[in-house]
């Protein structure tokens, strides 16, 4: 049977665990994963730029023992006037799986998901539901649980920052913490979503658009580009409005003890200095190579559990 991983909404809470679970399991032993997905394609289908998240896909489907065909943003008939639902349903008489960025909301991705067996979404306009599975795998990696972590979130309410709202809370004990410029939050309903998850957890969540009265202890600071793939900022001021927002030395000098973590690619001197970047504390670089795990966990439990 074959699942969707098209928004984390979608996932129960057994869903989400078995994923992160079977990430940190991949990760301590990537040559015994085994080929789950032999005999299985997998098309990989990005009409935005990528690093990671299409290498983690490409390389993790691989590893299993798919064969993998992909597609860049020029090489579909959509380009030409096809609708979304005539080039699904020839996909999905192809291939088993499909892993999908657009610049759409989530729902374009439904059509997709309407005429193939599985389809993964690899980042959409409101959600980028794999890097938050990534991360979760980075932090249970990394601390030996979800559950009780106090996370940091500076910056904008973007697709990634969306994703970890509705996935951190989740865990019970958690303590989320948002400080996003004014005006550039977390959009109502996904912030509305978040809350409710947290208060069935016992976790907690919370999002103000300054820097005072900073948390007191935390686990993790974390932070994403400023401008983010694939998007434009109406607003021709925005970067002061975001310039206090940057996570430097003097952010981290206040948690001794805190991981800082950054989904990439990173812009040093604006988001982040340099010095905490490549310091001692960062495990953005860990968290890019977890990418990989999480993405095999994730094509095992669409196309193989």
């Amino acid at each position: 049977m074959s699942r969707h991983v098209i928004s984390l909404r979608d996932l129960t809470d057994g869903d989400l665990e078995w994923i992160v679970r079977r990430g940190v399991e991949i990760a301590a032993g990537p040559a015994d994963a085994g080929a789950s997905l032999r005999g299985r394609i997998v098309g990989i289908y990005f009409s935005r730029t990528s690093t990671r998240t299409r290498t983690s896909f490409t390389a993790g489907a691989l590893r299993l023992g798919a064969q993998v065909i992909t597609y860049g943003p020029g090489d579909l008939q959509l380009n030409t006037g096809e609708t979304a639902e005539d080039t699904a349903r020839v996909l999905g008489g192809m291939v088993d799986g499909l892993v999908i960025r657009t610049a759409g909301p989530p729902e374009e991705m439904r059509t997709f998901a309407a005429h193939c067996g599985a389809v993964v979404n690899a980042m959409s306009a409101d959600e980028h539901p794999t890097q938050a599975l990534a991360d979760l795998t980075t932090l249970s990696a990394r601390f030996g649980r979800v559950k009780g972590l106090r996370v940091l979130y500076v910056g904008e309410g973007n697709n990634s920052a969306a994703a970890l709202a509705l996935a951190l809370p989740r865990f019970g004990g958690v303590e989320l913490e948002l400080r996003t410029p004014p005006g550039y939050g977390l959009a109502p309903e996904v912030l509305a979503d978040a809350t409710a998850l947290a208060e069935v957890s016992g976790s907690r969540v919370r999002e103000r658009h300054d820097l005072a009265s900073l948390p007191g202890k935390v686990d993790v600071v974390y932070t994403t580009r400023w401008q983010t793939t694939g998007s434009t900022k109406a607003d021709p001021d925005w970067r002061r409005r975001f310039e206090p927002f940057q996570v430097d030395e003097a952010v981290m000098a206040r948690y001794p003890g805190a991981c800082f973590m950054h989904d990439l690619p990173a812009h040093r001197g604006e988001e982040v200095t340099a010095a905490v970047l490549d310091g001692p504390a960062s495990i953005a670089f860990e968290q890019a190579q977890h990418k990989l795990y999480s993405a095999m966990a994730v094509l095992e439990w669409c196309l193989a559990r």
